[in-house]
Order: structure tokens, then C-alpha cells, then sequence
């Protein structure tokens, strides 16, 4: 690539990234997400528990409920619901439908096996309607009135207290953060509470940090980072730490340095440098336990120079070590760690700058694919049948850069992308994540505070409840939490505002 194209691409990233600011958003060793500047964070989760029959995971328990049909036999009802979790049971002997606990399997009829109960209900009283709707008609015992009076107050006593309810597709604010920043990294720690750290407010690089717990919904400080800095990336690793690399402390001062964080004592200390200072760039935690540092960008005193080296991160040795180049210069491209170990890259500049693979067993990089969506902003989701989900979306400066709402899928098998179904709207930085049910939440993006969810069994995007701010990155980050929910955090305003998405 000849010099002066590197100028003309660099010229439109640097003023995108004037406007738009160091890119950086978190991730996760399963279900990876790897944004602009991407982060990787780790955490899985697995709570509730499974029926045996047509069961359903709960979050927080639940319970099975059995009923006496009226003429007929006992046996184990469809299962009761709670908006803490819920439990579904195996399919009753001649059972009639619950009226107390939300989704109980329709009444058997003459002895017929009633079928067992099916998901979540946000509101089990009102989900009786449905569920007794289904039911054939039959003649109505004499007495029908007052068994009719006690479900509706077995039903009314098995709900939870009014501010125990849980709705489902909805944000719901939770506690703000201590500083109101943009361009930092939010990574989940294997204790289940959030780390944020760094980042900027105005034109002032930050060495703060604070956690997010979601038990009491509250942000406390914590132990401040060695350096200020932002557009860095935050990686949890295998022995519970968060590497903490690169990015800007300054107008045009990129770093090279490092640090670790040590959830056990709350403080950051420096570790040995990268081999290159990179802003914008990506950090990926291997199978191996090392980390994958790719590409970025750095201030050559007159041009803005995206890069093509990548290097290694060794925790044991604690030592970075160069390994193969990328196939182009990347800065605020993606990059996802594939179920067959492998890492996607996929372009931040142009489509023309296409997608490459990088192999940890021979330690180099070779072109696959060709996405019609590398463009800065854009996101990259593993999903849970190992494709990788492409949402496009530039901040939009010129009518050559609008926001955009088409997707993509990569297969790792196949090699190649393909079109999906594109989302409802227009979206320029949107805050994304896979969810526990292997959907994928895309959250706002400049100007925005609508949501919506992509299924991927349809390849269609669906809209959900709206935010309470526009949040978009770098100023916002989406975090999926050990609990099922994900938190959302900062706005474009930088006031440290938070949310909920359950």
C-alpha cells in the first residue's frame, strides 16, 4: 500500500476519529465481542436449573406446582412461574391448567396428559387469560364460581412483591458512575462486578476507576490506574487480572505502557511495555491464555499511521513478544476469537481493506472472506452456532459516511460473508452484546435510544424497549452481567448515567 493512499485512508480515520473519539468496548471469552479498539473481557454464566420435560432455565429458581382436576387426577402441572426465575415441570396426568404461577400446561380433557408448561411469564396474572383460553369447553361444575375465587387467590398469593416484578425487553436506570467519562473499558471481573476504567471527560484523560456491582446496583471507586489514559483496551485474563494496554494520554501522545489490575487488592500496577505505543487497536484473550495485540494507529508528529504489527502478551513470563503482521494496516477494526481458536479480523477503514485470520498455532495472518461491512464503528459478535454477526455504522460526516443498518454473518467453515436481515434502524456506534439466550442486543448508537434484538434462528432484527438516554460509543459500553441482564454504561453527555436491559 503506497504511502499517500495510507495518507488519504489515515486523513478519514483521524477526522472520524476527532469526532468520534477513542473507540473502545468490552467483551467476553464466550460469545466474544470485540468492537472498535475492542476489549475483551471474560465470564460466563449458567445459574437456574432444568426440567426434565420441556423445561426452561432459571435465573433465580422457581418451582413446580401440582393440581387436582376437578373429576380428574393429580399430577405434576405444567409449572408455576416466578419473575425471579422459573421452572417448568413435566406434563401432568389429567391436569388442568394453572390459574396460580403463570404458564402452567393446558388441562388434560378425559384424562388426557396435560402438556408441560412453557417459559417465562412478566405477569402470571395476567397470562391466566391465555393459558384458560386454550382449555375446550366444558360444562361448568355447580361450584365453579368459588373454585374460580380460590385460584384467583392462590394466584395473587404466589405473585412476588410489586417492586420484586421483573419486565422483560425493558432498561430500567440503576446507579450512575462516580465520573462521567467516554473511551473507557468496562470488563467484567470473574467475581461478577464490572470493572471501569480510565477514559476521558472533555479533554481531560482520567486514571480512575470504578466497580459496578449489580447485587446493591451501585458504582464504588476503586485503586487508580498508574497512567491516564483512554482508547486503551482491558483484557481479563486466565489468573483473574485485567491487562490494561496502550492508548492516548494526550491531543497526540500514544502509549505504549502497560498495567495489571488485581481485583483481590483493588490496585493497578505497571508491567513491562508493549513493543509499539497503539491507539485504537485490539486485544483478544487466546485459548493458550496469552493475548492477541493487533494493528491500531499512532501519531507520526505530522500524519495520523495505522499499523500492521501484532504481538503477543505472555502472562506467565509477563512479556509481549512481536508475532506475524496483519495482511493491511487496521486501527478501529474488530477482531473475534473464532470456536476453532482462530481470530477474525475484520477492516475499520474501508471495505476494500477486507478481512484476514490469524492462526495462534503457526503465529501468522492470511486474508479470508470479503465483508461489504468494514466500516469504523461497525461490530463483530460470535454467536452461539460459531458464525460471527457484522453490524455496519459510521458516525455520520459526509453524506459518503452514512449510518448504516444492513448485517452480515461470517462462516468460519465456508470462509465467506453473506447478507442477514438488516436492523430496524440506522445506527452509527451502537453498544452490543450476545445475550444468555444466544440473541444479540443492539443498543442505540449516535443520536439514538431505540433497541432491538437479532435472532439469529431467523436472521431478523426485532425492536425492544427504548433507553432512557442516547448512549453510543465510545462514550457507552454493554456488558452482559453474570445475571442475565446487561449494563449499559455512559452517554454522550459524559453525566455517568447507567441502565439495565432485562
Amino acid at each position: 500500500m503506497s504511502r499517500c493512499s495510507v495518507f488519504v485512508k489515515l486523513a478519514v480515520v483521524s477526522i472520524f476519529a476527532v469526532l468520534a473519539g477513542p473507540a473502545g468496548c468490552g467483551g467476553r471469552s464466550r460469545g466474544l465481542i470485540i468492537a472498535s479498539g475492542g476489549t475483551t473481557g471474560g465470564g460466563t454464566n449458567s445459574a437456574g436449573t432444568t426440567a426434565p420435560t420441556g423445561g426452561s432455565i432459571s435465573t433465580s429458581g422457581g418451582r413446580t406446582a401440582s393440581v387436582t382436576n376437578s373429576g380428574g387426577s393429580t399430577g405434576a402441572a405444567g409449572g408455576s412461574s416466578s419473575t425471579s426465575g422459573d421452572t417448568t415441570g413435566a406434563a401432568g396426568t389429567g391436569g388442568s391448567a394453572i390459574a396460580s404461577g403463570g404458564s402452567g400446561g393446558v388441562g388434560g380433557s378425559g384424562g388426557t396428559a396435560g402438556a408441560g408448561g412453557g417459559g417465562p411469564v412478566v405477569d402470571a396474572a395476567a397470562d391466566h387469560s391465555a393459558d384458560l383460553a386454550a382449555v375446550p369447553d366444558v360444562a361448568s361444575p355447580a361450584n365453579d364460581a368459588p373454585a374460580d375465587a380460590r385460584l384467583a387467590a392462590d394466584a395473587a398469593a404466589d405473585l412476588p412483591p410489586a417492586d420484586a416484578q421483573v419486565l422483560q425487553g425493558v432498561f430500567v436506570l440503576t446507579g450512575s458512575m462516580a465520573v462521567g467519562r467516554s473511551g473507557y473499558t468496562a470488563t467484567l471481573l470473574g467475581n461478577g462486578v464490572v470493572l471501569v476504567a480510565g477514559g476521558s471527560r472533555s479533554i481531560q484523560r482520567l486514571a480512575s476507576a470504578e466497580l459496578y456491582d449489580p447485587v446493591t446496583g451501585k458504582f464504588t471507586t476503586t485503586g487508580s490506574m498508574t497512567t491516564a489514559r483512554s482508547g486503551h483496551t482491558a483484557t481479563l485474563l486466565k489468573n483473574g487480572k485485567v491487562l490494561i494496554v496502550g492508548g492516548t494520554s494526550g491531543a497526540s501522545t500514544i502509549l505504549a505502557s502497560a498495567e495489571l489490575y488485581d481485583p483481590v487488592t483493588g490496585t493497578f500496577a505497571a508491567t513491562v511495555s508493549m513493543t509499539a505505543a497503539r491507539l485504537n487497536h485490539t486485544a483478544t484473550l487466546l485459548p493458550n491464555g496469552m493475548v492477541l495485540i493487533a494493528g491500531g494507529q499512532y501519531y507520526t508528529g505530522a500524519y495520523w499511521q495505522s499499523l500492521d504489527s501484532a504481538e503477543l502478551y505472555d502472562p506467565g513470563a509477563g512479556t509481549f513478544a512481536p508475532t506475524g503482521n496483519m495482511t493491511v494496516e487496521q486501527s478501529n477494526h474488530t477482531a473475534t476469537l473464532l470456536q476453532n481458536g482462530n481470530v477474525l479480523i475484520v477492516g475499520g477503514h474501508l471495505p476494500t481493506d477486507g478481512a484476514e485470520l490469524y492462526d495462534p498455532g503457526t503465529g501468522t495472518f492470511a486474508a479470508t472472506g470479503k465483508p461489504t461491512l468494514a466500516e469504523p464503528q461497525h461490530t463483530a459478535t460470535l454467536l452461539s452456532n460459531g458464525m460471527v454477526l457484522i453490524t455496519g455504522g459510521l458516525i455520520p460526516i459526509s453524506q459518503a459516511f452514512p449510518n448504516d443498518k444492513r448485517a452480515e454473518l461470517y462462516d468460519p467453515n465456508a470462509g465467506r460473508f453473506t447478507a442477514t436481515g438488516s436492523m430496524t434502524t440506522m445506527r452509527g456506534g451502537p453498544a452490543v452484546t450476545l445475550l444468555i439466550d444466544g440473541k444479540v442486543l443492539v443498543a442505540g448508537g449516535r443520536y439514538d435510544t431505540s433497541a432491538e434484538i437479532y435472532d439469529p434462528s431467523t436472521g431478523t432484527f426485532t425492536a425492544t424497549g427504548n433507553m432512557t438516554a442516547v448512549r453510543a460509543r465510545p462514550a457507552s459500553t454493554a456488558t452482559l452481567l453474570g445475571n442475565g441482564k446487561v449494563l449499559v454504561v455512559g452517554d454522550e453527555h459524559e453525566t455517568g448515567s447507567a441502565e439495565l436491559y432485562q
